[in-house]
């Protein structure tokens, strides 16, 4: 219900405006704008096939939980009363973003989405080159196209404010502060770098055991660690002043669990 909060409070700061966004509620907003219609039962009905499709491709569990908070949302927007706190046009862009990213964060956290086009941008990327993140782009270079078409091309680039704010707030809100990063060394100083990640940043560190196949180097120690964004920096800070010429590949991580990834109180 969490996420069906903020997706309430994006909608009616969008609609009495005539702001758009992109997905599934861009659309909505964009039909409703141009033909009137009620902007609660376009969100239902928009999302009905995005819904099957889910069924399809996810399963049972995501289809009910998906059409739970888009029925939920679309009963808010009808009985919840709501009086527009501004009509200041940056603000509406940057909060509304804000409110929309913060709803599909939370969603996407209890297993469900409340904008279709995640779904089928899933769908095409699995039968095509394309990434989830691109598909989603290019929908939504589309729907800000007719928005700069059918609307003008004022509510056309606050859309694409709106959606950068929403991105960044998912992305807070599905990774959050301590959003890991998976790091590879390769050193001939392995010993005092594992020393450094074990005792001074109280992380866990894996040893695998390998040989160089561009200098032939025999028993090569690799570590494998995992910390954070905000550790990152001290990370590679601390490799370059043990050893200049160390081989460091990064990698972002949706999730763990498991192993010494917290902070720990080594003695």
């Amino acid at each position: 219900m969490r996420s069906n909060f903020g997706l309430f409070w994006t909608e009616k700061f969008f609609d009495p405006n005539h702001f758009i966004d992109g997905g599934v509620t861009g659309i909505s907003l964009l039909v409703s704008t141009l033909t009137k219609w009620n902007l609660s039962y376009l969100i239902v009905l928009i999302n009905i096939p995005f819904v099957i499709l889910g069924y399809k491709q996810i399963g049972k569990g995501f289809a009910i939980k998906t059409s739970i908070a888009i029925i939920a949302l679309s009963l808010a927007l009808v009985f919840i009363p709501f009086v527009p706190i501004t009509h200041e046009k940056l603000l509406i862009a940057f909060f509304g973003g804000f409110f929309l990213g913060g709803g599909i964060g939370l969603a996407m956290r209890g297993g469900c989405v409340i904008d279709g086009t995640e779904v089928l941008a899933l769908y095409i990327s699995r039968r095509s080159q394309l990434t989830v993140g691109n598909i989603i782009l290019i929908l939504n270079i589309i729907i800000f196209a007719f928005a700069a078409y059918f609307i003008n091309i004022d509510t056309a680039l606050y859309a694409i404010l709106t959606y950068l704010s929403a991105s960044n707030t998912i992305d807070f809100i599905v990774n959050g502060l301590e959003a890991y990063t998976g790091v590879t060394i390769i050193s001939d100083k392995n010993e005092e770098i594992k020393h450094f990640i074990i005792s001074d940043m109280k992380r866990g560190v894996t040893i695998y055991k390998g040989e160089g196949g561009y200098l032939e180097k025999k028993d090569i120690d690799i570590i494998y660690t995992v910390v954070t964004k905000l550790e990152m920096s001290k990370l590679q800070t601390e490799v370059r002043h043990i050893d200049p010429d160390a081989f460091v590949v990064q990698q972002q991580i949706a999730d763990i669990k498991g192993g010494v990834v917290k902070r720990q109180a080594f003695h």
